[in-house]
């Protein structure tokens, strides 16, 4: 019997949670802007906003934390570290998305029934500034690792409140121009559309992870094909693959190989197919011998009818 364990354990670097700072640096204090210009103008639009960067800002904050928490080595029964805890950060993420989109949703209906003043020139110029702050944190983001769900939870978040602010922009300058205070609210419901869109796919691929679905491009019974194809293989079975953490997929499988064989050998030839093919570099291989046949077969001449 032979067990085989490779490891390759990427961790966030430093360069990734400077980048979360700086750009969680930059919505705090917008944010805090925002919120004073939104109660002064009456506008829906610029407080969901507000209300969508507090979620950005706790998503960072969160970032930071499950990005320093997942470069902590594994210990004790923590064998895999604390790597998921990544996947536990971007699930929030996608329920505080969720949730908030519900509250802007509520808001804007009641507004659209009874729809209050708004200073459209305010909520255009807070707009405009929210765009340019937003695309800085986006580069400051785009730096950073989106292989990690839990950097692309925190990158989504930002990346949604600038076309946020570009749809209350457009709001703001319509209100403006025509004096229809309408278009406050319904530049909201674009924004709780789009909420609503990202948190969906925050939650189904973070639960993906926690369920131990295999990676979206890997395929299990494409894997199975291929290590039953090399030579003097004979079957494999109990194969599972699984998603530790975003951009950490393991593989573990029960190989047989025919009697005679170098176990040794072919264990190194699969790993190396599995990674290259794959991209498969965390695998628990068990080989072992095939049991010759010891039964013996009888062959008899029926007679002819």
């Amino acid at each position: 019997m032979v067990h085989s364990h490779s490891h390759s354990h990427s961790a966030p670097t430093d360069d990734n949670r400077r980048a979360l700072t700086g750009a969680l640096v930059l919505i705090v204090l917008f944010m805090a802007g925002e919120v004073v210009f939104g109660l002064v103008a009456h506008s829906l639009a610029l407080l969901a906003d507000a209300g969508h960067m507090l979620t950005d800002a706790a998503a960072l904050g969160l970032a930071i934390f499950a990005a320093a928490m997942a470069a902590r080595p594994a210990q004790g029964r923590w064998t895999f570290g604390y790597k998921r805890v990544e996947v536990l950060a971007a699930q929030i993420n996608g329920l505080t998305l969720l949730v908030i989109g519900v509250w802007i949703v509520y808001g804007a209906v009641r507004r659209l029934i009874d729809p209050p003043d708004v200073e459209g020139g305010i909520v255009l110029v807070v707009a405009l500034v929210g765009v340019v702050v937003n695309i800085a944190a986006t580069l400051l983001l785009s730096r950073a690792s989106r292989t990690s769900i839990n950097v692309r939870g925190a990158f989504v978040h930002v990346l949604n409140d600038l076309a946020a602010f570009i749809g209350t922009a457009v709001a703001g300058a319509l209100v403006l121009a025509t004096g229809w205070n309408r278009f406050d609210p319904i530049a909201s419901l674009a924004v709780a559309a789009l909420i609503g869109w990202s948190s969906w796919g925050l939650l189904r691929d973070s639960t993906r992870i926690f369920l131990e679905s295999a990676p979206a491009e890997i395929d299990p019974d494409e894997v199975g094909r291929a290590i039953v194809s090399a030579d003097e293989v004979v079957e494999t079975h109990d194969l599972h693959v699984w998603t530790v953490t975003s951009g950490f997929p393991a593989l573990s499988a029960h190989v047989l190989v025919e009697p005679g064989a170098d176990c040794h050998a072919i264990r190194r030839g699969l790993e190396r197919m599995l990674v290259e093919r794959f991209g498969l570099d965390h695998t628990t291989l068990q080989v072992d011998h095939a049991r010759a046949s010891t039964t013996p077969i009888e062959l008899t001449r029926l007679p002819r009818g």
